[in-house]
Order: structure tokens, then C-alpha cells, then sequence
């Protein structure tokens, strides 16, 4: 798992110095002393500093480099004036992140050291000097909390095995007692860590880290025994370089990955969904295009029927049920009789209910959870008009009904087009050329956002595509197993072309005209509900 690289020992080339970023160099090399006590250093401020990391601390150069990408724009602020750090929190506190390692970090790994044992090493050393930083200068912190988001992506702990929660514990759950973070912060981080570590060994990981906080600045000695000690407790040899499990291309997030996504965007102030969503814009220069239009009134009458269907197929027929009543007939039941005469008896309108009948109620309705996915490929040319007439009648019934929806649009990137929670009022009429398909991106999205997998609601992935996957025909049915096994039925209407790929587990259906084949896609939804699995109470 990736962090800001502290270089503790090489020596490198200087980032040339930008002129549009002089300026910024200039303020921030007269700036370091106040947060480092020491006049011998220089700060150079540029895209595409520090490398691969986002800020660099060279100690043989005393130099410090912060990547200008954390800014963003020269003219944002004026780095003379105190008020910058401000606007630029993030790169501020990467500057006083390196500013505590050009202060605490007094130390060299020393050489023979397994390159593993260095790793955890300065793992251990990026909280320690932070925590030494605060301590000296109590309102640095705020900036250092700054920095934490930069540390992590979910994608950096693709599996949930030992060695990648020892990872998120050093980078996450170490802060906490650094006094960067808070406990409140990290809580369903530290669940999802000792859920695959075990509460015993990230115990005996916490006594580690607090230990390496107390070492002195130029101990290199006691930190490299301590990682030592953190590789043992991990059951990693320290001598060999760990080689973490690939991560497989079709396997869906797992603890770990969904609690670092949850805590980026409990930080950001933002949920899950807007998180997610503003990483795939983030990610993606070209998403998915369309238009938008009116539905048409035939599509509004095929949308309320099909909402109606599936209403009553989330209902069973009514069964015999108890309910309590305020007078006979019926059973009686003393407790409630008598806080009813103590409700009368202190002059108050008693509210408890003495007698308890027998009747014919209908079961509750167990919550429908839909993500229609939209394919986009060049394959799909043809059919864009009638396949995205599909998408918004599933979409906008589904939520006639009282469903949690999501849409997504897959092709050469995954697309969310509209968010669980938002009523879909228009057609998005998809413009279909792209190149490829990211179909198990899609599907992995739809999970995150509506916990598909997850029991506890009557779950319905719908597909809109030919299935024409080329190369990613043994994935995508891979990830369709897995949903059908979790219990989540997988809906996938195809334009009808005799070369439409069909995939296992799924219940397909042909849809030319959206309109005339709204009753089969009604009969084939309401079929793969009803054979889900009953939902546990």
C-alpha cells in the first residue's frame, strides 16, 4: 500500500524549478523554519515534483518538493500571506508532513536491511514523526489531517489477507494514537482490520506502533527491530519480500477496500455514492455521452405497468397474522391490561393494549434494490434508441414501485448516469461507439452502491447489451455467477442480432420495441425475483 515516500537515504536529481511556481518555492523555503527550526533548507514547488509520491523530503539535498497538482493553479492564493494554507489545506499539509521528517526523521536504514523489514520500517517512521511533529507544534495537526486522504485508495488493498490490513492498520489506525485522527474517524477501518487480522494480533500490532511513537529520533536501530517484531506477528518472513496475492480483475471489493472508500468520503463530507461518483469523473476524461428527451406517453403507460407488477410480485398473498386491539374479543394479555388501568387511573388516555385478535394481515414488503446497466459499445449502435428506451421504463419503474435504483453505462469507461435516490424524469438517449466494455467495472459499481451481494432485500441486476464482450467473455460471466450465487437475480435483455451472447445464470429476454415487449420483461422480472431465495427476518 502506497505512501508518501520519505527518502532517508538516496540522492536525486533536483526537480527543475518551474518558473509559473517561483513564487511558491520562494514563500515556502522561507516558511520551513518556522516549521522545521532549521535555515538549511529548500522547498521547490512543481507538477510533477516528488516523483511518484506527492511530496518528497531529500535529506542528503535537504530539500523538500511538494507536487504542484495539490494546488492546482499558481494564482489560487498568494503563498507570502499567511491566510494560503487555507486555501491549499491539502498541500500545506503535505509540506509540514515532510517538514516533520526534515525535523524527527534523523535516521538511516541501515544497510543489509531486508527490504521488507524497511518498508514497515518507514511505515512506523510516517506516524512517529508526525505524532513528534504535533507534540512540538500543537496546530499542525489540523493540516496533517489534511494529508491522510493522500495516503490511501481503495485499490491499494485488493484483497483482505494480513499483510495489506498491517498496511492500512500502520497508515490508519497508528494516527489515532499519534493524536493525528481521531478514533471516531477510523472506526469501521479498525472493524474491518480485526476482522481479518484478528483482534488479538492488531493488539500486539497497536503495543508495535505505540513503541516506535517513543523512539528517539536518531534510534534507527530500535525501528528496525520493531518491524522485525511487525513482520512476525504477520507471519511474514523478514528476510523475503512479502508477495501479496494478485488481486483479482473480477473479484469485488472486499473489508478492507470498502472501509478505506468509506472513510474518504466520511472525510471528504460526502457519501458513498457522491464519492464514488466523483472518483469516476476523476478517473475518466471521456465518460459515456447522451441526449436527453420526454419519455413518450407509451413509455410512461409500459413504466406504471410494470411498476405495478412488480409491486404485487413483492407481495405475497395475505396470511393469517395477530394484531393488538384495545377491546375484546381476544386473547388477553395482563401485562398491557394493566398499564392500561394505571394509564386511567393517572388520568391520562390509555394508549396500551389489553387484547390481542387474530386477522388476516399482507406480510411486509422487503425492500427491492435494481441497478440497470447500460451497454454503450459501437456494437450497440444500432440499438441505442430502443436499449436506452428499456433502461429509463426498468429505471423509472422500479422506482414507481419504491425501489432503491441505480443506472450505469458501460463501454470504454463506467459511467454513472444516475445515482440510487434520484428519480430518473427523462430519457438519457446513449450514444453508442465505444470501443470496449467494461462490463465487470460496471457491475462492481452497481454492488458497491446498492449492496447487491448483501442479503436482506430482494436484489435484481438488469443488463441492457448484446453481450458481444470479445476478450472478457470468461470475466463478465464471472462476476454474473457470483451475483446469481449471492442471491441477486441478473436480468439481461439484447436487442434480438442472432450473434447476442448469452451468458449462465441469467434470464434473458429479447427487446426490439421496449413498448411491445414491456409484459415479457414484466413476466421475466417478476420471475427472477421470485426465485431468490426467501429473505431472512
Amino acid at each position: 500500500m502506497p505512501h508518501p515516500k520519505t527518502h532517508l537515504t538516496p540522492t536525486v536529481s533536483a526537480t527543475p524549478l518551474d518558473e509559473a511556481w517561483r513564487e511558491w518555492s520562494q514563500a515556502w523555503t522561507r516558511h520551513i523554519p518556522v516549521l522545521t527550526g532549521r535555515t538549511d533548507l529548500t522547498v521547490t514547488v512543481a507538477p510533477g515534483a516528488a516523483g511518484t509520491a506527492d511530496a518528497c523530503f531529500y535529506p542528503h539535498q535537504r530539500r523538500i518538493e511538494v507536487d504542484a497538482v495539490h494546488i492546482g493553479n499558481p494564482g489560487v492564493a498568494n503563498p507570502r500571506r499567511a491566510g494560503h494554507k487555507k486555501l491549499v489545506p491539502t498541500a500545506y499539509g503535505l509540506l509540514v508532513h515532510e517538514a516533520s521528517h526534515a525535523a524527527h526523521s534523523h535516521w538511516d536504514v541501515p544497510a543489509g536491511t531486508p527490504p521488507v523489514v524497511a518498508d514497515v520500517a518507514l511505515l512506523l517512521e510516517e506516524s512517529r514523526a508526525e505524532g513528534r511533529q504535533r507534540a512540538r507544534r500543537r496546530g499542525d495537526r489540523r493540516w496533517l489531517r489534511h494529508t491522510v486522504t493522500t495516503l490511501l485508495d481503495p485499490g491499494d488493498a485488493p484483497v483482505d489477507d494480513a499483510w495489506h490490513a498491517g498496511q492500512l492498520a500502520g497508515l490508519l489506525l497508528a494516527r489515532v494514537d499519534a493524536r493525528i485522527i481521531t478514533s471516531t474517524q477510523v472506526r469501521t477501518v479498525r472493524a474491518a482490520v480485526a476482522t481479518v487480522l484478528g483482534r488479538n494480533r492488531l493488539s500486539y500490532l497497536r503495543r508495535l506502533w505505540k513503541e516506535a511513537h517513543a523512539v528517539a529520533d536518531t534510534d534507527a536501530d530500535t525501528m528496525i527491530r520493531i518491524a522485525v517484531d511487525w513482520c512476525h506477528v504477520l507471519g511474514v518472513d523478514p528476510g523475503l519480500r512479502p508477495n501479496p496475492p494478485e488481486p483479482d480483475p473480477t473479484a469485488f471489493p472486499g473489508r478492507l477496500a470498502a472501509a478505506i472508500t468509506g472513510y474518504l468520503a466520511a472525510s471528504a463530507g460526502l457519501t458513498t455514492t457522491q464519492y464514488l461518483e466523483r472518483r469516476l469523473a476523476a478517473r475518466h476524461a471521456a465518460p459515456a455521452t447522451w441526449t436527453t428527451r420526454d419519455p413518450a406517453p407509451d413509455e410512461q403507460r409500459a413504466a406504471r405497468l410494470l411498476a405495478a407488477r412488480l409491486r404485487r410480485a413483492r407481495t405475497d398473498p395475505t396470511e393469517p397474522a395477530t394484531r393488538p386491539a384495545t377491546a375484546p374479543p381476544g386473547r388477553l394479555r395482563v401485562r398491557h391490561a394493566i398499564t392500561a388501568d394505571a394509564q386511567a387511573a393517572a388520568g391520562m388516555v390509555p394508549t396500551a393494549a389489553p387484547w390481542q385478535r387474530r386477522t388476516i394481515q399482507p406480510p411486509h414488503k422487503p425492500t427491492l434494490r435494481l441497478a440497470v446497466l447500460v451497454d454503450v459499445s459501437g456494437s450497440m449502435g444500432d440499438y441505442a434508441a430502443p436499449m436506452s428506451s428499456a433502461g429509463w421504463i426498468l429505471a423509472h419503474a422500479a422506482r414507481r414501485a419504491d425501489a432503491a435504483t441505480t443506472t450505469i453505462a458501460f463501454g470504454d469507461t463506467v459511467t454513472l448516469l444516475i445515482p440510487p435516490h434520484q428519480h430518473p424524469t427523462q430519457v438519457l438517449e446513449m450514444e453508442a461507439n465505444d470501443g470496449t466494455e467494461e462490463f465487470v467495472g460496471a457491475v462492481q459499481l452497481a454492488d458497491q452502491l446498492l449492496d447487491l451481494r448483501r442479503p436482506g432485500a430482494v436484489r435484481m441486476l438488469a443488463v441492457v447489451s448484446d453481450g458481444h464482450f470479445f476478450e472478457q467473455y470468461e470475466a463478465a460471466q464471472k462476476v454474473i455467477s457470483a451475483m446469481h450465487g449471492a442471491g441477486c437475480a441478473v436480468l439481461w435483455l439484447h436487442p434480438g442480432q442472432q450473434s447476442s451472447h448469452i451468458f449462465d445464470d441469467t434470464i434473458a429476454i429479447t427487446v426490439e420495441n421496449p413498448i411491445g415487449a414491456i409484459g415479457h420483461i414484466a413476466d421475466a422480472a417478476i420471475t427472477a425475483l421470485v426465485r431468490q431465495p426467501p429473505i431472512a427476518s
